[in-house]
């Protein structure tokens, strides 16, 4: 949800967002992908990649949300940690919650860091 509302906020000449998680699952689960285009962005053909230390270290920041020691430390990278629970198993009406949550956060960090479209 994070990179698909920083891809969608932040103006694309000047940064990008990249999605990886530390247990990355098959694909995007069935209710993130309903919540997501709830707010027109469709997560359906979206796979999950594994948060890696290679893949990290091409990044100015890393965005995290609770994955604790399994993240990788990059020196050098900032790093903003986001405890945002996990939507999966949860109700439509608490992932959609998280979504906001995440909508917002997302929103003012391309705000906080001038790259607003």
């Amino acid at each position: 949800m994070s990179a698909a509302f920083f891809n969608k906020l932040a103006d694309f000449r000047l940064a990008r967002a990249v999605s990886a998680g530390t247990q990355p699952a098959e694909k995007v689960h069935p209710i993130v992908v309903d919540v997501m285009r709830e707010v027109g962005i469709d997560l359906a053909q979206t796979k999950p990649q594994k948060l890696t230390q290679e893949l990290a270290q091409g990044a100015d920041a890393l965005v995290t949300m609770g994955c604790g020691d399994e993240c990788p430390y990059v020196p050098g990278l900032r790093r903003l940690d986001w405890p945002l629970p996990d939507p999966k198993g949860l109700p439509i009406e608490e992932v959609r919650s998280i979504r906001d949550e995440v909508r917002l956060r997302v929103s003012h960090l391309v705000e906080a860091e001038g790259l607003q479209l």
